[in-house]
């Protein structure tokens, strides 16, 4: 009888923690004590379910923080699935939490899961946003059209303009500046950025990342550059089979115009939510793939800001960054939704 009760309830926590929706780290000790950060993934290409993971990992692990991962879920499976652009379950965390990282792309979130990520800008609390965060919704109904990156985008003076990306970040990404799969991204500090907070630890050039330099329009606004991006032109053929499609770290700046001047790819930005809220500070990275984050010096850039945006003094030799568990991004790229039907993939799958 104990034999069955036993097995009873061990198949009852698989099935329970097979289930759940969203995953944490660092809730062992103290978790109350810690400040939380909520990781929200859900983009279709950049492949974030799988660095928002590795880094909450380590900022559990090395620095001390409760992380709570989210994903884009397919409420009929459980699987994570990228493809499903209108599902997040967790996003109830925000609500007590310290810090937002996000990198969603084009979202559709139906308003109750909505007005837990309206009600965090509200607060004025610290956002940090990566890559496809940038145009992070695509709202097209509900009470958060207003989110939308396509959102008041003939009208820059408009407090959404261009919706949530604008009024976090400055603006949502126009174009692939650098060619996509073509011209990778190193990054460059910006002329005043030299001895900034949030590059300690990291050399002048020892970013770079297989992803291609987003095109925006940020010139013009009240934002502090940190990191440009210089466009580096393949030295061999595109390769569809490796991950970085043949593109190097020490492949060789591109001539001409798109690196004079070059593009902010990462930045600090004032933000207010319009409606009476409270002013707040967002950090974005125009970088930000699964790939791209096996360059450490980037891990660190992101970390660093971590302890930025939450006040946490950051060592002079930067933050730690080193793995946690085995990590391997994979190659960036639309997958479809069979793929991830097929895939079957829990967010236990990431623990």
């Amino acid at each position: 009888m104990r034999s069955c009760l036993l097995i009873y309830l061990i198949c009852f926590a698989l099935v329970k923690l097979n289930a759940q929706e969203w995953i944490t780290y660092g809730d062992q000790k103290n978790s109350d004590k810690k400040k939380h950060i909520v990781l929200i993934s859900g983009d279709e290409e950049y492949r974030s379910e799988e660095s928002m993971p590795m880094l909450a990992k380590i900022l559990a692990k090395e620095h001390g923080y409760k992380c709570t991962v989210l994903f884009a879920i397919d409420p009929k499976t459980g699987n994570v699935n990228p493809e499903i652009n209108n599902n997040i379950p967790g996003l109830h965390f925000l609500q007590t939490a310290d810090l937002m990282l996000i990198n969603t792309r084009w979202r559709q979130l139906p308003d109750h899961q909505m007005r837990y990520i309206d009600e965090y800008i509200r607060s004025g609390r610290p956002v940090l946003g990566l890559r496809t965060s940038n145009h992070g919704f695509k709202n097209e109904k509900g009470s958060y059209v207003h989110y939308s990156s396509e959102y008041q985008s003939e009208d820059p003076d408009h407090p959404w303009y261009r919706g949530f990306g604008g009024l976090l970040f400055g603006d949502h990404y126009v174009r692939h500046h650098g060619a996509h799969k073509h011209e990778s991204t190193r990054g460059m500090f910006a002329e005043n950025a030299h001895g900034h907070k949030i590059l300690r630890g990291i050399e002048d050039g020892e970013i770079w990342g297989p992803t291609d330099v987003y095109g925006c329009r940020v010139s013009h606004l009240p934002i502090t550059p940190l990191v440009l991006g210089q466009v580096l032109k393949r030295k061999g053929e595109f390769d569809g089979n490796d991950r970085f499609f043949g593109m190097r770290p020490s492949d060789q700046p591109l001539e001409g115009k798109k690196n004079d001047p070059m593009i902010p790819v990462a930045w600090l930005k004032n933000y207010q939510h319009p409606d009476n809220g409270q002013p707040g500070l967002a950090f974005h990275t125009s970088m930000g793939s699964s790939t791209d984050f096996e360059n450490s010096g980037l891990r660190r850039l992101v970390v660093n800001a971590v302890y930025y945006l939450l006040n946490r003094k950051i060592p002079k030799k930067g933050t730690k960054v080193e793995y946690i568990s085995d990590y391997k991004g994979s190659a960036y790229g639309f997958m479809g939704k069979e793929y991830w039907d097929k895939k079957g993939i829990k967010p236990i799958d990431f623990k």
